[in-house]
Formats: C-alpha cells, sequence, structure tokens
C-alpha cells in the first residue's frame, strides 16, 4: 500500500482543527505553619482580605491578615488532618451565605449551612457577610414603633424599626428572656427576627429553638448559632452572617429584627484570633480594632428611605457585665455605638422585679418618637415619677415621719412597679398595656392592696374584652386617646374597681 504523505498531514490538520485549548490559572500557595485554627501562608501575593480560600479536604478558611511575606487565614473548619506544605487554593470570592424566605424556620451556622436535620436550603439568594453600610442620605429618622410587647420597654424605653438597643446586665437577669418575648410579640406584625447565638451551649440554643416552636414563632424566625464548641473563627462570623440575613429584608422593602447574644463573647472569639494571628495586644488583650470590629455590624443597623424602599434592620445586642460593671472595655464601647441601653439589675431580679430593668439609667435615645400617640399619653411621666420613687423609697427606709404628699406617692410608685411586671413569654398587645397603664395613671389602683393587682389586671383585661370590646378596638385602631375616649374609659374602671373591691370584701368575710 502506497504511503501518501498529503493525505496523513490532511487528517492530522482536520484533528487539530477540532482541538480546543483551554489555559486555566490556579493561584496557589503553600502552608508554613498551622495550629488552633490559624493558617499562615506562603506563594498568595494576589490574595484579597476576606477572600475565601480552599484548603485540603474541602475546608474554606478567611483571610484575614496580608504581610509582607505571607498571609494569615482563619479556618472553618476542623485542622486536624491538614499539615504543613499542604498547598492552598484562592477562590476569587468573597465569603457571602444563602439568604431569603427559605431560612424562615432554620436553624444554620455562620456560613448558612443547617445544623436542624431538615434537608438542605434551597434559594438562589445569597447576600455578603460583610457589606457596606447605608450611608446618611440613605436613612431615614427613626419613627416607627417595634413593640416587645413588655410594658417596662414599650412605656418607658421604646425601641423603634432601625434603631440599635443595647441590653445590658450580668449572667441570669433575663437578657435572653426578654429577646424572646420580643420575638414571640412579632406575631401579628410584619417583622422576620434573626436571632444570632454566640459562644452559648449547644443545650442553652436547643432550649431557646423549643420555646420558640412551642409559641409559633419559628415560622418568622432563623436561628444563627455558633455555639461554644465551634471554632472562633465562626463564632466571630455569626453576627455578620446573622445581619446579612436581616440586610435581605431591609433591601426588599420589608423589616428585620437581628439579635446578638452576645457581643462580649464574640469580642473574645476576636481577641483569641488576633492573638494567634500575632496582632498586637492593647486593653485587656483585646485588639485595636475591637471597635470597629462592632460599629461596622451595628451600623448596618437602618430605616431606609422611601427612595430605598422604606425597609428597615433593628439591631438588638446584648452585652453581659461582671458584677453590674457597665464602664469596662467592651460595654463602654457597644454602649457609644448603640442608640440607648436597657439595663437590667441583678438586685432588682431577685428581688421579683421582672423584667429587671433599672429605670434609672436605661434609656433610648429615640424617646418617643418610636411610640404611638396614645402610649405617649399614658407613659409621659411614668419614667420620672419611677425614678423619682426608686430616691424615695431609699429616703423612707431612714425617715419615720412623711408627710401626705410623700407617701401617697410611695404608694403611687410601689403600684407602678407592681403593674410593670411581667410574666415570662406572655406578651402584651399595645392596647392593653395602654388600659392598665391609664388605670393606674387615674389613681384607681391606690386603694387595692399591692398582692392583689396581678389578679385585677387580668380581670380588669377580661372585664374589657367582654363588656366594653368596641372600646379596646378603637384604641387599637386610632392609637390615641382623645378626651372623648379619656371620659368613655373612666367609666369602666370605675365600674370594675367597684365590683373588684366587692369581691375582695366578700372574700375576707369567709
Amino acid at each position: 500500500m502506497a504511503f501518501r504523505p498529503e493525505e496523513v498531514s490532511s487528517i492530522i490538520q482536520r484533528e487539530l482543527e477540532k482541538q480546543e485549548t483551554k489555559l486555566e490559572s490556579e493561584s496557589v500557595g503553600s502552608i508554613l505553619q498551622i495550629g488552633d485554627g490559624i493558617a499562615r501562608i506562603w506563594g498568595l501575593e494576589d490574595a484579597m482580605a476576606a477572600e475565601l480560600l480552599e484548603f485540603p479536604g474541602g475546608i474554606m478558611g478567611m483571610v484575614l491578615n496580608l504581610e509582607e511575606d505571607n498571609i494569615g487565614a482563619a479556618l472553618f473548619g476542623p485542622d486536624s488532618h491538614i499539615k504543613e506544605g499542604d498547598p492552598v487554593k484562592r477562590t476569587g470570592k468573597i465569603l457571602q451565605i444563602p439568604a431569603g424566605e427559605a431560612l424562615l424556620g432554620r436553624v444554620v451556622n455562620a456560613v448558612g449551612e443547617p445544623l436542624d436535620g431538615k434537608g438542605p436550603i434551597v434559594t438562589d439568594k445569597y447576600q455578603l457577610v460583610e457589606s457596606k453600610v447605608p450611608n446618611v442620605i440613605q436613612r431615614q429618622p427613626v419613627k416607627e414603633p417595634l413593640h416587645t410587647g413588655l410594658k417596662a420597654i414599650d412605656s418607658m424605653i421604646p425601641i423603634g424599626r432601625g434603631q440599635r438597643e443595647l441590653i445590658i446586665g450580668d449572667r441570669q437577669t433575663g437578657k435572653t428572656a426578654l429577646v424572646l418575648d420580643t420575638i414571640i410579640n412579632q406575631k401579628t406584625t410584619d417583622v422576620h427576627c434573626i436571632y444570632v447565638a454566640i459562644g452559648q451551649k449547644e443545650s442553652t440554643v436547643a432550649q431557646v429553638v423549643k420555646t420558640l416552636e412551642a409559641h409559633g414563632a419559628m415560622e418568622y424566625t432563623t436561628v444563627v448559632s455558633a455555639t461554644a464548641s465551634d471554632p472562633a473563627p465562626l463564632q466571630f462570623l455569626s453576627p455578620y452572617a446573622g445581619c446579612a440575613l436581616g440586610e435581605y429584608y431591609r433591601d426588599s422593602g420589608k423589616h428585620a429584627v437581628v439579635f446578638y447574644d452576645d457581643l462580649s463573647k464574640h469580642a473574645q472569639s476576636y481577641r483569641q484570633l488576633s492573638l494567634l494571628l500575632r496582632r498586637p495586644p492593647g486593653r485587656e488583650a483585646f485588639p485595636g480594632d475591637v471597635f470597629y470590629l462592632h460599629s461596622r455590624l451595628l451600623e448596618r443597623a437602618a430605616k431606609f428611605n422611601e427612595q430605598m424602599g422604606g425597609g428597615s434592620l433593628t439591631a438588638i445586642p446584648i452585652i453581659e457585665t461582671q458584677l453590674g460593671d457597665i464602664t469596662a472595655y467592651i460595654p463602654t464601647n457597644v454602649i457609644s455605638i448603640t442608640d440607648g441601653q436597657i439595663f437590667l439589675q441583678t438586685d432588682l431580679f431577685y428581688s421579683g422585679v421582672r423584667p429587671a430593668i433599672n429605670v434609672g439609667i436605661s434609656v433610648s435615645r429615640v424617646g418617643s418618637n418610636a411610640q404611638t400617640k396614645m402610649m405617649k399619653q399614658v407613659a409621659g411621666r411614668l419614667r420620672l415619677s419611677l425614678a423619682q420613687y426608686r430616691e424615695l423609697e431609699d429616703f423612707a427606709r431612714f425617715g419615720s415621719d412623711l408627710d401626705k404628699a410623700t407617701i401617697a406617692q410611695l404608694t403611687r410608685g410601689e403600684k407602678m412597679v407592681e403593674i410593670l411586671k411581667q410574666t415570662q413569654y406572655v406578651p402584651m398587645p399595645i392596647e392593653k398595656q395602654v388600659l392598665i397603664i391609664f388605670v393606674a395613671n387615674k389613681g384607681y389602683l391606690d386603694d387595692i392592696p399591692t398582692e392583689h393587682l396581678k389578679r385585677f389586671e387580668k380581670e380588669y383585661h377580661s372585664f374589657m374584652d367582654d363588656e366594653y370590646p368596641e372600646l379596646v378596638r378603637e384604641l387599637a385602631t386610632k392609637l390615641e386617646i382623645s378626651d372623648e375616649l379619656d371620659k368613655k374609659l373612666e367609666a369602666p374602671a370605675e365600674k370594675f374597681k367597684k365590683r373588684f373591691l366587692e369581691s375582695l370584701q366578700a372574700k375576707t368575710a369567709d
């Protein structure tokens, strides 16, 4: 058979034309040192700050330090199978997590992976974990109330949509209980809730989820969990992840509230990371940028103007103090960033005043702007009179002869403190809160024994619902007390008080 070179060359030519060549370039470095969830990497000169890196075994990490001859990265998983010399790849991506309605009712970790055993999260919506803070032009003043269902807060320390209100107090003073009541109270509103658990016990987070499920609150809530057993990088990342979930609703013109429980542990996890990355320590061994750590998180809370869709993201951080010391480093930092604080006091908690709010040093810097008109009308002087009552109470312990006016003020204060107490997980609609504070302000409770006030309140609300439902409806719809409504409310209050005192006397006679 004759060999024809031109035929062979034409076949080779055809094959070469079919052949496609693709050049792929990968940026790969190698690990210099690894341990405690921190890796030092050589060879990734073009890496970006906060960029995702891929480690052997599919473990992801994030760039935190950019130095002259190496980079420092935190790992989001175990480092037991990773060793020095292993390759590390750049991904070219900044960390983002799944967002949207698909996460409602779910428990996820700081990178958006489900922890509740309900299967994968199916969504095509993603949010950057670290995003730009809205500027001044995009915002509008905070003037829409976010009701907590707690009389003491809604009447004296109101929270508005888009506000940042700090809850601060020692351990076991009811901080998380206050958060859970607020979440349960959003059942009848259009507010989506995100609860971020940072550095807590897994059993505590499970109990929170169980409580929310029992009250039907998980339908509009997402729980982001980075427990004490999780690596420090996940604890550090979790509040930013929770904030990103809330930003999805804010940017869509909806409303969300994020609870960070708590930022003391968040600062501690960041201190651990910083010291392992050999960053210079400052006060209390925290790094110099620990203020920026929390300010860049909390400043993302905002009430957008109408051009931006009018959505809002409210931030409610929690700080745990040691022996009530609010002048420590992290508490003062966060107090200076937020728009007010609710201080829970141990002495009040153990004396039975729950929620244990110290009215003297608790404040909302948004003030009555975030209150409905009817609440402003009944609670205008409540805060001041309670603060005066606390002072008089201390004074009265030493004085034996007190004039009539002082005795009257002490009596009214005692009744008010009792009325503002509330059972856990029973948030109260705003119109019911206004009803009982209205009755207390008018002096109807002054001659009722303090131990019977809880019963009076419960029975009074039932009486109003049964016999005067139109007045309760008018309060709920008009949200203000006109002179006419004021007179209308006095008659049932007098009628019920008379009936209640008669029943008390009958019981005493028996």
